[in-house]
């Protein structure tokens, strides 16, 4: 059986006015589960809480109400047990790959030798072979995000957070890199939260679907019909173009 990487009970987060004494209802009483190794994404409107989520999940806000458990224990500090990829790449620009890479490697101390080994040998996988000594204003945008992801890897975490990694990204260099996540998510063994607003892209990606509504902060749940491996084909099933179709119409409020 596999075992809970994350737990998050009851969470409820509000923003404080300044004019008055009032809140502004992000979450509310959100509930999920993440076993190792699956891939879930949320999808929902602007402003209905996702990229909140995932700040209340590093750390960087705290839940108004609720917990958030990583291998069941509520940490108080999150870094390093959490990788996150923002959906720009935040590379930077007088870093070169190799020492964009090795940046988290940095932080936990891991001296410079051994760091530059351990991303040297990961490069090739990355699709990165060639690039150690390139500087980010050299890369594409779909190798700006292979060096991002291989950052959040080196985090050390087995949970990763995306948050729309690929949504800059011309369409042929986003399909591209979704078949490449999924190859690096099945060989590193990850467990990843995804958002985006791409159904398409949700559906390809995932095995599981949240989708939350801007109104009343609700979550449903929804499992995608598709075996693993799978290929973009696979959307063109009858009961995956329903589960759009149905998805694109709670998105648009129907």
């Amino acid at each position: 059986m596999n075992k809970t990487v994350l737990q998050l009970t009851d969470i409820s987060f509000d923003y404080k006015t300044t004019k008055a004494d009032t809140s502004n209802p992000i979450l509310r009483n959100f509930n999920l589960t993440m076993l190792d190794g699956e891939f879930i994404s949320i999808i929902g409107p602007s402003g209905s809480g996702k990229s909140t989520l995932f700040r209340l999940i590093t750390g960087l806000e705290q839940p108004t109400t609720g917990d958030v458990l990583i291998n069941g224990i509520n940490y108080q500090n999150r870094f390093g047990r959490v990788g996150y990829m923002p959906q720009e790449d935040l590379l930077m620009p007088w870093r070169t790959v190799l020492d964009n890479a090795t940046l988290p490697l940095e932080i936990k101390g891991v001296n410079k030798k051994e760091a530059y080994q351990k991303v040297n040998y990961l490069l090739d996988e990355f699709g990165l072979k060639g690039y150690a000594n390139s500087y980010p204003s050299e890369l594409s945008g779909g190798m700006k995000q292979r060096v991002s992801f291989l950052r959040s890897v080196l985090n050390g975490s087995e949970l990763l957070l995306l948050d729309e990694p690929f949504s800059a990204l011309d369409a042929i260099t986003k399909l591209s890199m979704q078949e490449w996540l999924l190859k690096q998510w099945q060989a590193l063994n990850k467990t990843i939260l995804f958002i985006t607003h791409d159904v398409n892209e949700a559906l390809f990606l995932s095995d599981r679907i949240l989708l939350i509504t801007n109104s009343e902060k609700q979550v449903e749940e929804f499992n995608v019909p598709l075996s693993r491996p799978r290929n973009l084909r696979d959307l063109n099933k009858q009961t995956v173009i329903e589960l759009k179709d149905q998805l694109i119409d709670q998105l648009r409020g129907r």
